[in-house]
């Protein structure tokens, strides 16, 4: 096997799940080549990894984006194709793919024609982590899954960016309070009365990130106003490398089911995740699973009636008033469980 294609479009916390079955590939296959199918916004992310060549597939382009893939793909044949993505419009791109062998998910993770795009299939597994479904893809073409091993390529200048905003006398909490899904976002007053208690009792620094969009710039102001201690914002002022290297310097990182959580557990920082609309064991930040306030069981039970063994594995509790579970006691709680922990070590 001398070249592979990874197709994985979206979203940032799937795409830092894919980068251990690329350091895996290249271990286990020496010189082998790699080619990633990507989002634009993602491959802003990790689209310098090293050893891998990169295609933007820019999914608002229309019809454009799947012409444009083709004419990349034009007199190329791939060793075996890695559709690691069931939406139908990464269906369609696979399409344009050519490989010989085609790995994509087993029957019941397959959705959206699927299995229409690939002639072979991952293990099936029952109630898995998103990291763990997606290193098993390395499984059908002989080889061991990838085990949890991260990179994300960083400059001087994004390190130097990290070092402007973080306190060198005390710790660092990074707040990224905002997922795209809104029905994942815990309210601005109760971000705020835990970012007072993190200064109050233990006298740390906190920074407020979140990207340029507006709704996410006013709840990050929301949350600075309703807070009684000073906190830093920074919100829409830094890119996605800058972020990264500012989670990699930082102490511990609040967030709800978010792409910044998993660029903090995949660059080593504790995470403190806040969970109810969705299921941390399944899509949780993979090295801080200890640290998330999990009320999905209560939130499941409650607006669908199902226990987290009855729903399906992955099933949502998305609805309104979900989040508003997560106690401002349950964050406060884990955060000095997080610090003691500290001062054990």
């Amino acid at each position: 096997m001398k070249s592979i294609c990874i197709l994985r479009l979206s979203a940032i916390g799937d795409v830092t799940h894919v980068i251990p079955v690329v350091l895996s590939l290249q271990e286990q296959i020496p010189g082998i080549q790699i080619t990633w199918v990507i989002g634009k916004i993602e491959a802003k992310l990790i689209g310098d990894l090293p050893g891998v060549e990169f295609i933007v597939f820019d999914k608002k382009a229309g019809r454009k984006g799947y012409a444009d893939l083709r004419k990349q793909m034009k007199g190329r044949t791939f060793d075996a194709l890695l559709h690691m993505q069931v939406a139908f419009r990464a269906n369609l791109a696979a399409a344009c793919i050519p490989a010989r062998v085609r790995v994509g998910y087993d029957k019941a993770r397959s959705k959206d024609l699927h299995s229409l795009f690939i002639n072979q299939r991952i293990p099936p597994a029952e109630q898995q982590h998103v990291r763990d479904c997606l290193a098993s893809f390395l499984t059908p073409l002989g080889l061991q899954a990838a085990p949890p091993r991260w990179t994300i390529p960083l400059s001087d200048s994004d390190l130097a960016f990290a070092g402007e905003h973080l306190a060198t006398d005390r710790k660092n909490l990074v707040i990224s309070p905002c997922a795209s899904h809104t029905l994942r976002n815990w309210p601005t007053e109760r971000y705020a009365r835990l970012a007072d208690h993190a200064v109050r009792a233990h006298g740390m620094k906190v920074i407020l990130v979140g990207s340029p969009a507006p709704f996410e710039a006013e709840y990050c102001a929301a949350i600075e106003s309703a807070m009684t201690e000073k906190a830093h914002n920074i919100c829409g002022k830094d890119t996605l490398k800058q972020l990264t290297a500012l989670m990699t310097r930082a102490d511990l990182v609040v967030a709800p089911d978010t792409g910044p959580a998993h660029i903090a557990s995949a660059v080593g920082t504790d995470v403190l995740g806040l969970f109810a609309a969705s299921n941390p064991n399944r899509s949780g930040p993979y090295n801080s699973l200890r640290w998330c306030v999990n009320r999905y069981p209560e939130a499941l039970q409650k607006f669908t009636g199902k226990t987290v063994d009855e729903a399906r594995w992955g099933a949502k509790a998305e609805f309104e008033g979900a989040m508003e579970l997560i106690t401002v006691e349950d964050t406060t709680i884990m955060l000095d469980r997080w610090i003691a922990a500290q001062d054990q070590n």
